[in-house]
């Protein structure tokens, strides 16, 4: 089979196509031909190395993808065999991921997919979908799993709601009955948010962001995820309610954190940290369920249309995949196995 490899961490040129055995799956595991593979930043920075120790010899990238069940390890119904799959984690502690023709990864990690749901969808969920529930579920006074009408009368802040987690909160939160304001940079990304479902859409470098954003929520907001903490800590402190969560899953830009305490005690803010992997297995057994749940429901489809654009390459041309990530190109990264 065909895969993309490195031995090295480094730069995208440290990536490599060549050929290998096919995969066996053992016990608890199943083999997926993967026809999508989707790319995440946590992907080049793992590859990147910095604060990512390559952990084995030889290492094929990429959490996310999607693809059919072709075969399956001892202890698992053979029935799964030709099924539909979208997959998450892939690279998470092994050493094989979605960048190749076939991967092997634990059943749980491989969830049926719709029939109705593309395999575009299924690459694009994984990492962004999977953060946005988690973001979306450690408010205080908010639901742990998301459902028809669980944030009714809730409002949330998506933080970059062009970006792939941002569209996935916008997305997510509106199936859950929120309504949803989104701060953007610009007009393209404003239309890209809305067409994500974004209720009200902030461009938080024109005028008084806050102020739009107090319109929109006047009590103001329940839950922010937030992509730029250091960037957007003292707007998210202007719009927030008392006992509001800030949800923190990247800080995009670097910039240092400065914390004043004394106004987030008086607001009892919630400052939450987060990242899947260590989220916990009852986190991500709940985020998979409630995303399957949405995806069964059609809300959570992808496209320019949609508010996220794919941006598609052969697996031939990954190293350009990973450079486009790390360039922030708007919309998601796909690997296409197909052609």
């Amino acid at each position: 089979m065909k895969a993309i490899v490195y031995r090295d961490n480094g730069g995208p040129d440290v990536l490599r196509l060549v050929d290998r055995d096919l995969p066996e799956p053992g016990p608890g595991e199943v083999r997926v031909r993967v026809a999508v593979s989707g790319v995440n930043p946590t992907d080049w920075q793992a590859r990147s190395g910095p604060g990512h120790p390559k952990r084995f010899p030889e290492v094929t990238p990429h959490l996310d993808g999607a693809g059919t069940v072709d075969a399956v390890g001892e202890g698992v119904d053979p029935g799964r065999t030709g099924q539909r799959v979208w997959v998450f984690m892939a690279a998470a502690g092994r050493p094989t991921g979605t960048a190749a023709e076939y991967t092997v990864v634990p059943a749980d990690r491989a969830v049926p997919l719709p029939d109705d749901a593309g395999f575009d969808v299924g690459a694009s969920l994984g990492v962004p979908a999977l953060t946005a529930h988690r973001a979306l579920t450690v408010a205080e006074d908010g639901p742990r799993r998301l459902a028809p009408g669980a944030l009714d009368g809730r409002v949330v802040l998506a933080a970059g709601g062009a970006g792939a987690v941002g569209h996935a909160v916008i997305q997510l939160a509106r199936w859950a009955g929120a309504t949803v304001v989104s701060t953007v940079s610009g007009p393209e990304k404003a239309r890209l948010a809305t067409a994500a479902g974004a209720h009200h859409v902030v461009d938080y470098r024109e005028g008084d962001p806050a102020a739009e954003i107090r319109k929109a929520a006047p009590d103001g907001i329940d839950i922010v995820t937030e992509v730029a903490l250091g960037a957007n800590l003292a707007l998210d402190l202007a719009v927030l309610r008392t006992r509001g969560t800030i949800a923190v899953y990247a800080n995009e830009g670097g910039k240092p954190v400065e914390l004043d305490v004394l106004p987030h005690m008086v607001l009892n803010t919630r400052l939450q940290f987060l990242i899947l992997y260590t989220a916990g297995q009852d986190a991500r057994t709940a985020a998979v369920e409630d995303v399957t749940a949405a995806l069964q429901d059609g809300a959570l489809p992808v496209g320019e249309e949609h508010g996220l654009p794919l941006v598609r390459f052969p697996l031939a041309r990954t190293a350009d995949a990973h450079r486009a990530v790390e360039g922030h190109t708007v919309g998601k990264v796909l690997v296409d196995l197909t052609t």
